[in-house]
Order: C-alpha cells, then sequence, then structure tokens
C-alpha cells in the first residue's frame, strides 16, 4: 500500500510528509539520545482522524509514535522502529472550562502556555499545575508521562490531576473513561474502575489519549519566594520534612551548582502563596521559626537577600529552576528524573557528585520536592551538542545515575529505553507479565510505540 496517499486521504495533503528535512525534526529530540528514523509524520484535527489512521496502521502493522510537545528530552516520542509520528499538536481546542466544577477539557495538542493564557483570561480565579517545561509543552502530555507541576507539593502529581479522557485503541475504539462514560460531565473518574491508568504512564504504548478533562485549583493573589542555604548534606532528610511537615507550601526546590561561587550551597527555596499579605507573612515567619528550631538549627541560614535571577526565576510559572543547570555551551541538557523517597537524598547527593566529577561536568542539582513522602532528584547533565565527546560522556553519566537511581531504591522517571530495561531487569515478576498481558490485550500487533516498556521476553525467561 502506498501509505502516504492512504494518509493523505484521511487528513489532507497538508497534514502527512515523508519529506526527509521535515522527518529530520521527528527523528531526534533535545536531549543526548541518538537519533532515529521517522517513516512519515501526520497531523491529525479529530478523533475520527486518530481512529483512522490507527486502523491502517494495525492493518499494515506500521508503528506508530503519539507525539504531544516532544519535551521529554529521553527520546521517548521519537520512533524505535521507523513508522507514524502522530503529531497531536492540531488538535488544540479547550473544549470547555467548568468554574464550579473545577476541570477544564482540552485536546491533546492544547499547551501549558495555551491553556494558562485562556484561564488568565476568562477564569482568572483559576489555576492548572504548570510543568517546568517550555510552554510549547503539552498538558495532555505532562499528564500522561506523570510529570510535576508548579503546585505538586500541594496536590500531587498532574496524573493525579485527572478526571476524564477520550482514548483511541489500536483496534480503533474509541472509549471515554470517567463520569463521561455516563453522561454529559467530565468532573470525575470515580468512583468507577480507574481505567486511566492503563493510559497514564504507559508512554503511548496502549492508545492514542485524544481528550483529557484535568481538575483547576484555587489561583492566590500573592506569591513569594523565600530561600534558605546550608552546607551540610546530612540535614536534607530532616530539613525536606520538617518543611514539609508544616503544610504550607506551594511549590519546594532544593538547588545548588559548583559554579559561580555563590550557588555552591544547598539553597532550600521556599514558593509560598496565599489569598491576602497577612497570610504570606504568617506563613514566611512560621518558616523562618522552623528552621531555626529543629535540631540542625545554627547550620541553616536564612538567605535575606536572594539573588535577583533566581528570584525571578522561581516566582515565575512555570518556575524556570532547571535554567540554573543548563549553562554549557552548546545548548545541550539531559538528567535523569529520580523519584526517591526523602531518606535517600544524601545518599543520592553525594554519589550523584561522584559521577559528575568522574565526568569532568560541573555538578548541578535542581530538585522538587513531591507531596512530601518524595522527591524528583535531577542530576543534571549540560553538554556541548558540536562535541562528540561531550555527548558521549553525559550517555555515560546517565546511564551511571539511572543504576544509581535503582540501586538506592528509586525509581527513573520518563526513562529511555535503558532505564526502562533497568527498571524490568528488577520487576516483580508477576507484576512484569500482568503489564506484558494488558499491553498484548490492547495492542495484539504491537503497534503502539514499539520499544518502549518493551516486554517481549523477560529477564528471567532470558537467563
Amino acid at each position: 500500500m502506498d501509505i502516504v496517499s492512504a494518509l493523505v486521504r484521511i487528513v489532507g495533503n497538508d497534514r502527512v510528509s515523508d519529506s526527509p528535512e521535515e522527518l529530520f525534526i521527528y527523528s531526534r529530540d533535545s536531549g543526548a539520545q541518538p537519533p532515529r528514523r521517522a517513516d512519515y509524520v501526520v497531523m491529525p484535527k479529530t478523533v475520527e482522524e486518530v481512529r483512522s489512521i490507527l486502523l491502517l496502521a494495525n492493518q499494515e502493522k506500521i508503528p506508530v509514535t503519539p507525539l504531544g510537545g516532544g519535551f521529554t528530552l529521553s527520546a521517548l516520542v521519537v520512533p524505535n522502529k521507523g513508522g507514524i509520528v502522530l503529531d497531536m499538536r492540531r488538535m488544540d481546542r479547550i473544549i470547555e472550562v467548568d468554574e464550579t466544577n473545577r476541570y477544564a477539557l482540552i485536546e491533546a495538542g492544547v499547551s501549558q502556555g495555551a491553556l494558562r493564557s485562556y484561564l488568565q483570561k476568562n477564569h482568572p480565579r483559576l489555576q492548572h499545575s504548570m510543568p517546568e517545561a517550555p510552554p510549547t509543552a503539552t498538558v495532555v502530555g505532562n499528564a500522561l508521562i506523570q510529570g510535576h507541576g508548579h503546585i505538586s507539593p500541594r496536590y500531587g502529581l498532574n496524573s493525579d490531576m485527572v478526571s476524564g479522557m477520550e482514548v483511541v485503541l489500536p483496534n480503533g475504539d474509541i472509549c471515554k473513561i470517567g463520569s463521561c462514560s455516563l453522561g454529559p460531565s467530565w468532573f470525575t473518574r470515580g468512583p468507577l474502575p480507574d481505567l486511566p491508568g492503563l493510559f497514564i504512564g504507559w508512554l503511548g504504548t496502549t492508545g492514542v489519549v485524544t481528550k483529557l478533562s484535568m481538575k483547576l485549583y484555587p489561583k492566590p493573589a500573592f506569591r513569594e519566594v523565600i530561600a534558605f542555604k546550608s552546607d551540610d548534606v546530612d540535614l536534607m532528610t530532616e530539613a525536606i520534612f520538617e518543611a514539609t511537615y508544616l503544610d504550607l507550601l506551594e511549590d519546594f526546590f532544593i538547588i545548588a551548582q559548583e559554579k559561580p561561587d555563590w550557588l555552591n550551597h544547598i539553597f532550600y527555596v521556599l514558593i509560598l502563596s496565599g489569598h491576602s499579605e497577612e497570610e504570606i507573612e504568617l506563613k514566611k515567619t512560621a518558616y523562618k521559626r522552623l528552621f531555626g528550631q529543629f535540631k540542625g538549627g545554627g547550620k541553616v541560614e536564612f538567605v535575606e537577600q536572594l539573588h535577583p535571577a533566581l528570584e525571578k526565576r522561581f516566582l515565575d510559572v512555570p518556575p524556570l529552576a532547571a535554567l540554573a543547570a543548563d549553562f554549557r555551551k552548546g545548548g545541550g541538557f539531559e538528567y535523569t528524573g529520580a523519584i526517591f523517597p526523602i531518606t535517600k537524598v544524601p545518599e543520592a547527593w553525594r554519589r550523584g557528585m561522584e559521577i559528575f566529577r568522574k565526568y569532568g561536568m560541573t555538578g548541578s542539582y535542581v530538585h522538587q520536592v513531591l507531596m512530601g513522602n518524595s522527591i524528583m532528584f535531577g542530576f543534571n547533565y549540560s553538554f556541548n551538542r558540536a562535541d562528540k565527546v561531550d555527548i558521549e560522556n553525559t550517555r555515560r553519566a546517565l546511564e551511571e545515575s539511572n543504576r544509581l537511581t535503582y540501586e538506592l531504591g528509586g525509581i527513573v522517571w520518563k526513562g529511555e529505553v535503558a532505564a526502562q530495561k533497568l527498571a524490568m531487569e528488577r520487576m516483580d515478576p508477576n507484576t512484569f507479565r500482568l503489564i506484558q498481558g494488558i499491553k498484548r490485550l490492547l495492542d495484539p500487533n504491537g503497534i503502539m510505540n514499539p520499544g518502549n516498556w518493551d516486554l517481549g521476553e523477560s529477564p528471567w525467561e532470558q537467563k
């Protein structure tokens, strides 16, 4: 079959391409992983077009890789086995915002910046959870990779905020999940069988989400950032526990960088918000008292004058904390997003520094605390895209930090294929077989983003 002609019949000539110059863009991302060639790119605008594309791909056994904004940095939307890249960015309607029931119903291509602007203009008292990503990153993509946003310490991961979805399965079935399966409102995903979990965290290997309902949250009128610094790594677990136990934070970062010298400390950066100036002042006073009284008192210092660049960076929505780590000539940036229990932070910190030094890199950390019981621990590696040795060192550092993450009992967030394999090697065998069975049930021909969560033969069977 002439695949291009078949795709043109579905979406029209201007939304299909197999030209080398356009496929070049879809065959790589901004991270350190090697490029992999896509064969076709298609941009659907309707759920019916998505359905027709999947029916064609299923019939012809053509791999399909769904693409949102393409900012994972770990090549999750770069095809492993060629085929069709399904670029969802033309599906960009904000269908409904229910202010009273606090949810937004959007299509898969709606960007973070578009939803934020729409809410600012039409519903200024509400906000959604903005990840630390470019504004062109998609809301749906971030939720599906279990991303986090600027209110995650208070409300949880963005995947926890999903209240309903529309999904196209590889066989062409269009499914509505949540309260929308019973009526017109998209306000909740339960109490029903929790089917969104079949598509959240699966990296596009089980189906294509075309619509999503996301919870919205009150938008406080006042925000302020305060910071404390220390050089005592062993105090970190206690400091995180006490700060989150107080339960007054909007967002909470821990940053450090070996250069410049003024950044070479452990900075606890607290973003506070409130509906009045009095509320903000109360929270500031509470945290100053807290850091002065817990048993590490005297080893943690309040930062009287936070550097203006840092203050703006953290007060922006989203807070662009990772800019502190993206500093090398050549524009390359990659990281292991390690999700750790907070008890592992000191050891991960010290051993991560050993990896930086082993590969001649400047140590750089940006961590976000998530709901108080875990942390997104970023092993950050900046590199020069024009330097092959630099790129290879970054890949090796990534591999070591991924292995360290699992060794310490953590989980790699949105890991590249190699990191996924490390997870599968450690996975409970029955869990492995359960995931394997679900994938085979939903995608029997194996067309959905193949190579990711590739559970063909178990590691135990190989041995």
